[in-house]
Formats: structure tokens, sequence, C-alpha cells
């Protein structure tokens, strides 16, 4: 058993009784099968003699039981089965869906990669205890009971039945997982990458069409879809082949149990029951075929899944630590061989203090407000109120607009917020006036990721819901973004008055952080230069620079 399997045995161990239940079920479905195939044979073979009818009675009676019984078996195997299993899957999703939200950022956490890993690769959980657990055991139980079965009605037929069910059971279930083993561990990765460029394709169609980039992306993700089908038709005929062995392994056993028995003596009635009956057994233990072979084709999903499960403590973000929030010595590097995207940085944030930082793009800004929001885990140094949404949060630049009204998208910030609190809020952010002007006010439907509102009215809603959280550290990236320059500076008068509490606030335009009481200018993740507006403009550097030729855009502007 691997290691991926034992994590999900030790997630589904409070729900161990009712797969236990399904297991038998499935074996009862199986022996009433394989007894009504025999008692069938016998019927059949002994009413040829015309013999009274009253000889026949219990095996009718037998027969129409049976065949009722395996219907009836069948249904509450998958009824018990399916319960027990939804179950599972049900803690499972929760508990991935908890990690991923939680754990801090990486290159390779991509939205459509975290949802392959909470879609189809959860599934495969779901069928490594439905189509690999339950099915397995259930042919091992029916394969045991099968050969006492021959072994009381003829002892020597007993011996190459064992044998076929060996070869079945264990010969071929190898053999399907050594072919198809390495097919299949390309083919979880491969779904995951195909619905990235799902995601990519869908989210950012108009991004790919203004840059003449569609038919490349289309391209590659034909490419991989390809790929992904070649692999699927692999398994395909591979599967293909070990059906065909394992038919063709039925009809040799049946064959030897039926000389066997001929040779022993043993009753024409009964070798008939014999032949027919080992082909139904043989028939059940190749379906250890087909679980071995979907457990091979699990293996790199449950690999996938069991990352996030097995422990998530160590990814579950960075550790509150008590004292005044900020960074001390913090330095982050994304990638192995990379340059830091932080170096060194230290930021201290009592209570009332306003901080701006600046630089240029890939300067490091936004991974400094992820450090301090617990989304990004430091390489080094201390993070100090990170990973608590009441020490430090507010507004990213990825904030999500959930297809829901006005109000919705602002309680999630604070659930228990009055209208009085929704109001302050939406008048510091300059949201309120649009808000008033809707027919129905707060429960205004947005639409998905905000897409019923401009893009500013988007930015005054995320803006209105950070200021809505009432951190001790409000983090800002580009809260402004999307407005003209006379609402972004009085917006950012109105954010400014209206929070008590500290302030870090990253942002491309230096008008307006004359009231600030330390800018940091990062390059390269390296804090370059610090300090007040005024004697920032005094020195030579990027700030000088970049303040002087912002002045003239907006000379030529006005």
């Amino acid at each position: 058993m691997t290691a991926a399997e034992r994590v999900v045995l030790r997630i589904a161990r409070p729900w161990l009784s009712r797969l236990v239940g399904a297991g038998l079920l499935a074996a009862g479905t199986e022996l009433a099968g394989l007894a009504l195939m025999a008692t069938a044979t016998w019927l059949l073979i002994t009413a040829a003699g015309q013999p009274p009818v009253a000889a026949l009675t219990v095996a009718i009676v037998a027969v129409r039981t049976l065949a009722i019984a395996r219907g009836v078996l069948r249904y509450t195997e998958r009824l018990a089965g399916h319960d027990a299993v939804l179950r599972i899957i049900t803690e499972v999703r929760a508990r991935i869906f908890a990690t991923l939200s939680s754990r801090p950022t990486r290159a390779t956490d991509r939205s459509g990669d975290a949802l392959s890993r909470l879609v189809s690769d959860v599934d495969a959980v779901q069928d490594l205890l439905l189509r690999v657990l339950v099915p397995g055991a259930a042919a091992g139980l029916v394969a045991a009971l099968a050969v006492l079965g021959a072994g009381l009605l003829s002892p020597p037929a007993a011996l190459p039945l064992a044998a076929g069910l060996l070869l079945a059971g264990v010969l071929l279930p190898w053999l399907a997982s050594a072919l198809t083993r390495r097919t299949a561990a390309e083919v979880a990765p491969l779904r995951g990458a195909l619905a990235v460029d799902a995601v990519d394709l869908t989210a950012g169609a108009a991004d790919l069409a203004a840059f003449g980039a569609t038919d490349a992306a289309l391209a590659k993700a034909a490419g991989r879809a390809a790929e992904l089908a070649r692999l699927e038709r692999r398994l395909a005929l591979v599967g293909w082949a070990v059906d065909g062995a394992g038919v063709l392994l039925a009809g040799a056993t049946a064959a030897a149990v039926v000389l066997t028995a001929l040779h022993a003596g043993t009753s024409g009635t009964l070798v008939g029951v014999l032949a027919v009956g080992t082909i139904a057994a043989v028939e059940s233990a190749l379906a250890l075929v087909g679980a071995a072979r979907q457990r091979t084709q699990l293996g790199t999903a449950l690999s996938r899944v069991s990352v996030l499960l097995a422990d998530p403590s160590p990814d579950a973000g960075v550790a509150a630590v008590t004292g005044t929030p900020g960074l001390d010595a913090v330095s982050v590097t994304y990638r192995s061989g990379a340059a830091p995207a932080l170096r060194d940085v230290t930021l201290r944030l009592p209570a009332g203090r306003r901080v701006a930082v600046v630089g240029p793009s890939g300067a490091g800004k936004s991974t400094l407000l992820a450090v301090l929001a617990g989304a990004v885990r430091p390489d080094s140094g201390t993070v100090v109120g990170a990973g608590d949404p009441h020490r430090v949060g507010g507004l990213f630049a990825d904030a999500h607009v959930f297809h829901a009204p006005v109000r919705d998208n602002l309680l999630l910030a604070r659930p228990d917020a009055s209208d009085d609190d929704l109001a302050a809020a939406a008048a510091a952010a300059g949201f309120l006036d649009w808000v008033q002007n809707q027919p129905v006010g707060w429960e205004t439907e947005v639409g998905e990721d905000g897409g019923q509102l401009s893009g500013g009215q988007r930015q005054r809603l995320a803006l209105t819901r950070a200021l809505l959280l009432r951190p001790e550290v409000l983090v800002l990236d580009e809260p402004t973004e999307g407005l003209d320059p006379g609402a972004a500076d009085a917006v950012l008068a109105a954010v400014l008055a209206a929070t008590p509490g500290a302030i870090v606030l990253v942002t491309h335009r230096l008008n307006g952080l004359d009231g600030f009481d330390e800018i940091l200018v990062l390059d390269a993740g390296r804090v370059v230069q610090r300090g007040r507006h005024a004697d920032l403009v005094a020195r030579p550097g990027w700030y000088r620079d970049q303040w002087s030729t912002q002045q003239g855009y907006l000379a030529i502007a006005t």
C-alpha cells in the first residue's frame, strides 16, 4: 500500500464500517451470481432427464430467489458504498480547500491546477474506494469460497480452479499494473495542465485577443489535449489486451477443471456445474485486473491529493507572533536559483503609522504585502501579525468580487456589520453615491467577478470591503487604480482619515504621499531609499526622478 493510499484510508477510518458493509454486499452479489449460474446449470441438465417436477422444485425456487437477491444486493451495495464514499469525499474536499486557501502561495498554484486537484484528483479517492478497494476485497472473498465449493463437489477439480484464480487475481493484475504504470503517471499532471489552459483561455480571452496570442494559446492547449487523448488510447489498448487475456484464461481454466473432474469420475451433471461455475468465478476474479489497472491510473492523482492532506501544518501560513505588527529582516525567494523577491526588509507598524511602498514594477511591493498578510512564507526573518486578518488585512491586487449582491460581497469582511457600517466604509471609498443611485441599493447584483461594474466601481467595492474589516494594519495594493487623478486623491485622503490603525500603501502614484510617516522605495527586493516625501524629493534617486516625471505629465494633462 502506498503512502497516498494510507493517507486516504486514515481519513476514511470513521466510515470504515460502512465500507466493510459495502464490500460484504458486493461479495454477496458476486456469490449470488455464481450460485445462480451453478444452480441454473444443474436445473437445465437435470430437467433434460425429465425427472418428476417435485425433484426440481427446490432448484426452481432457488434460481428465482438468487436472481432477485442478486439485484437487491447490487442495489444495496451501490447505495451503501456511495453513501460512505460521498461522506469521505466531502471531508477530503473540505480539507483540501482549507489547505489551498490557507497555505502560502507557490509558483505552481495556478487556479486551473488547484481546480483539478479539488475536482478530478479528488475523484481519484472515490475511484480508489469504489473501484479498487471494495470490488478487490469482494473478488478475493468470492475466489476463496469458489475454490471451497469446487472442493466439495470434486476435490481434484479445486486445484486447477485455484490455479486459474491465482493467475486471474494475481498475475494478470500485476501485468496490467506494470503495463500502465508509466503512462498513467503522466495523465493526472497533464489533466491539471489542460485545466490551467482552459482557465487561461476563458479568463484571459480578451488579453490573448488583444495581443494576437489566441491562436498560439489554442495550439498549446490542443497539443496537450491531443497528448492526453494519445495516452488514454494507449491505456485503453492495454486494457483491451489484458481483458482479452482474461477471457482466454477463463476458458482455459474451465477446460482444465472439466478434464480434471472427468478424470476423477465426477458425474456429468456436476461436471457441467463446475464448468459454468468456473467461468463465473474466474470472471469475478478478473475484477482484480480492473482494480489493479484503476489503482495504477489513480496513483499520481492520489499523490497530488495526499500532499494536501498528509500534514498541512508546514504550509498553513506564517505563524502569528505577538507584538507590534511588522517585518524584521525578511527575505523571500520564490524559486531555487532565482533572485530574491525581498531582501532583508524591516518595517514597524504601530497604530496610526502611515507607510507607502513605491518602486518600479517587479521591485517586490506586492510580495511585501503578501508576506505581511501571511499569504507568502518568508525564507528568513520574522513576521508579526501575519495570518490573522484582524491584525493584517485589506485590498490586494487580485481581490475577487463574487457574483452576488453588493451587501454579500461586503459582509465577507465583517458578517455582523450594520447598514451604517457599510455606509461609512462605502463613503470613505467613494462608493456610497453609486450604491444609493441603484434601484435596489445594497442588493444590486455585481455580476461574475464584478462584470456589471466599471473598473473604478469594482475597485471602490473592493476598497470598501477592506475598510470594513478594520484590521490593526490595513494593507492597500493600488487602491485608486482605475480612478481619475482627482477622484484618486480624494479617495486616498478619505481612507487615511477613516483608518485609525496603521496603513501600508503600495502605489505607483506619488501624489498625496506628503502626509505619510515613511515612504519605502524598493528595487529588486531591497529597500534602496526610505524617508518622508519631502526628504526623498530632495535626494537624487528613483523617487525624485519619478516625482518630476509625474508632475510633468500632470502639467501637460492640465
